[in-house]
């Protein structure tokens, strides 16, 4: 399975696997699928730890890395991919997180109860 991580997921694969849904958690963890990280969830990162909100390692970038994730790019297809997207998300993060998989067929690991409105594949996290 190819499995995009939502932000929350990432963070609780890398440091507290033991909040995620079975699921999600036996499938991040089996070799055999491919798990990336949006830029995009690095970037929310960055932002909720500058103000504070997050505590995050300096090393994350090693710690994605150190356990096999894929890093996806944010490129001008996934941008185009957000126009006509409908409004049931304001988050332009999950927003974008929800272009890439669509346009790179993954499915998202997330809690997130919007995003399955948007007919992406979903594995609860």
């Amino acid at each position: 399975m190819r499995l995009l991580l939502d932000t929350h997921a990432l963070i609780w694969a890398l440091g507290e696997p033991s909040k995620l849904a079975p699921e999600a958690r036996e499938l991040i963890e089996d070799p055999s699928n491919e798990i990336f990280v949006s830029a995009a969830s690095l970037w929310e990162i960055a932002i909720k730890a500058d103000d504070g909100k997050l505590a995050v390692p300096d090393n994350l970038e090693s710690a994605i890395f150190a356990v096999g994730f894929q890093p996806l790019e944010i490129r001008f297809p996934h941008v185009r991919r957000l126009r006509g997207l409908p409004p049931h998300h304001r988050d332009p993060f999950d927003r974008i997180l929800v272009a890439q998989a669509m346009h790179e067929d993954l499915a998202i690991a997330t809690r997130d109860r919007r995003i399955p409105s948007y007919g992406v594949r979903v594995v609860e996290a």
